[in-house]
């Protein structure tokens, strides 16, 4: 190619010198060794243009990419992964990774130092409270075609209607669920809408994930609401150890009433039982009592004297013509 350039700048030179006046009307004489000159670039200058033309025409679609082809400036085809072909000249491509994950933020800058963008983050909720809100938006390429020609500025346009997306969610949910439980159902809802207001916009542009960051009362009311968010804590651990309490008491004690009343229902089944063998005993002697009197009392007596003096420890005897009292130790008998 040196050489080349070399070449066509010595022709050059050596025709100002043939017509050092520079007047057009004057013939231009070529001598034999310029005339070789100019068949030479005669062959090599299409031969370098065919060359370029053919390295041209080939190109590499890297995984995770989709190639676009445009012929004279109009949308044609989609290329993927692979080594291709295109007409030089004619077809333009475009690479679009569909793979890589992209963020935008909202309410700050992550660069260097986390900056806090006021205008963007200040939001409104529900009941007419005030938040400041921050998030990142994740994306990627769903449409290559789309992303490229159908909307201006897609960066942009995403930051833009994800604020919105956001702001629509904030607004529909109370202060109270913003700073504590309601994180989830504003991101999922910012995420729903967003993605149908870019789909409406035909932007080729998948939503994948929106992450709050922050979402705190203003600097300037913060210390009131934490206090609040304080107070509502202390309130839900007292009723957490009141149903702990609860569920720890009372299944002892149905426990403790269950047992009472098993035992007392045993003690009612004993002291039945026990009636009716008595009444039974009774029925009997009753039975034999009627038929003889005497001989019935007089075993009863005796029955009742043996029961009681079954184990004596001591006898006392009187005599009555001395009027004296014997003891006599029948423990001691016994032992010996």
């Amino acid at each position: 190619m040196i050489n080349l350039i070399k070449l066509i700048i010595k022709f050059i030179n050596d025709l100002d010198k043939r017509n050092p006046n520079g007047s057009s009307n004057d013939p231009i004489t070529i001598d034999p060794e310029n005339e070789k000159n100019i068949k030479k670039l005669a062959v090599i200058i299409p031969t370098i243009f065919v060359i370029f033309s053919l390295i041209s025409s080939f190109y590499t679609i890297e995984p995770g990419e989709v190639g676009v082809i445009q012929r004279f400036g109009k949308l044609s085809s989609y290329s993927d992964p692979g080594l291709h072909l295109k007409i030089p000249f004619v077809d333009k491509l475009t690479k679009v990774n569909v793979e890589k994950v992209r963020r935008i933020e909202i309410g700050f800058r992550s660069d260097r130092t986390r900056v806090s963008i006021i205008q963007e983050s200040l939001m409104i909720t529900k009941d007419e409270n005030i938040v400041d809100a921050q998030a990142i938006i994740q994306w990627k390429v769903k449409d290559p075609g789309n992303y490229l020609f159908r909307v201006e500025k897609v960066e942009k346009t995403i930051k833009n209607t994800a604020e919105v997306a956001l702001r629509s969610a904030m607004g529909v949910t109370l202060i109270d669920d913003a700073l504590t439980t309601g994180r989830d159902e504003i991101q999922l809802k910012t995420r729903e809408f967003l993605q149908e207001l870019l789909d409406s916009y035909t932007s080729g542009v998948a939503i994948t994930d929106v992450k709050l960051q922050i979402v705190d009362p203003p600097d300037e009311v913060k210390d009131a609401f934490n206090e609040v968010v304080r107070a509502k804590e202390d309130k839900e651990k007292l009723i957490n150890n009141a149903k702990g309490y609860f569920e720890d008491v009372i299944p002892k004690a149905r426990g403790n009433a269950e047992k009472m009343i098993r035992e007392a229902e045993a003690y009612r089944q004993q002291r039945i039982s026990t009636a009716e063998g008595d009444v039974a005993r009774f029925n009997q002697i009753y039975s034999e009592y009627k038929k003889d009197k005497d001989t019935t009392k007089a075993r009863i007596y005796l029955e009742k004297m043996e029961s009681i003096l079954q184990k004596p420890k001591k006898v006392i005897g009187t005599d009555s013509a001395s009027g004296s009292i014997n003891l006599l130790p029948l423990n001691e008998v016994f032992k010996n």
